[in-house]
């Protein structure tokens, strides 16, 4: 990509982070630190569900299981029927206990606060290497808990940037996530991922966006926007579009 072109995308990211900043409110980060390896198993009891499930089935999972440890030697029964609220319980309660046995073989225990002193490509390579974890979920326990200026994207994330045309020619979550890292303003992970998420959830759906009420219509690229454009937000609470499990993991 020219200069002038990575130049533009910057400008054009800036400019969509301050209006979703007006819109929606600047994020607040969490002041508590949360540990990397709660991170990651919160990260991948997230995957293909909503928080309000995931954090339900990550509260469970630390209420029955008081250390990683019990959950590592607890049967992968067990640790479904904790999980169970966050959906798919059998495929993460397998790829939780193999990730937790992997952590103690590598690094002779339960945590992952090696990570603190490892550079974010290092971080990713060791993430990376645990069967489960991809970019978006390693990417995730970089922008949370170790507060790196990495910006994660997953599927709603993409689907967005995609309409945006701020993720260039991208076809999947992975590609976007190598794009967007190269042009998130810095200082801006954090926000623009969190706001991004509000976004998604509040107007910019997969199914049935709601254009008419889209703070970005400008900025949009979407090819079905005027289509759109007569389905309005209707007035309900923020509360179910701000809460995100990974700003609750302690």
């Amino acid at each position: 990509m020219k200069r002038k072109d990575i130049s533009g995308l910057q400008n054009k990211i800036s400019r969509i982070a301050d209006i979703l900043d007006e819109t929606l409110g600047v994020p607040i980060r969490p002041q508590a630190d949360s540990k990397p390896l709660d991170m990651l198993i919160a990260t991948i009891l997230s995957q293909n569900t909503n928080d309000k499930n995931s954090f339900r089935a990550y509260t469970q999972l630390r209420k029955q299981f008081p250390s990683w440890k019990k959950v590592a030697e607890a049967s992968v029964q067990s640790i479904a029927s904790a999980i169970k609220s966050g959906g798919m319980a059998n495929q993460k309660s397998r790829r939780i206990k193999e990730v937790l046995q992997n952590v103690r073989v590598r690094f002779g225990g339960y945590s992952l606060e090696i990570l603190n002193k490892k550079s974010n490509d290092e971080v990713m390579e060791i993430l990376l290497a645990f069967n489960g974890v991809g970019a978006k979920t390693a990417a995730c326990v970089l922008l949370f808990s170790l507060k790196r200026e990495v910006f994660p994207v997953d599927t709603h994330i993409h689907r967005i940037a995609g309409r945006l045309g701020i993720s260039g020619k991208s076809r999947t979550p992975d590609e976007s996530f190598a794009a967007l890292n190269k042009i998130v303003p810095d200082g801006k992970a954090y926000s623009f991922h969190t706001n991004l998420i509000r976004f998604g959830r509040k107007i910019c759906r997969a199914t049935n966006p709601l254009c008419g009420s889209c703070p970005l219509f400008r900025e949009c690229e979407f090819n079905q926007k005027q289509f759109y454009k007569k389905k309005s937000l209707p007035e309900c609470s923020d509360r179910e579009y701000n809460f995100m499990i990974l700003d609750n993991v302690g």
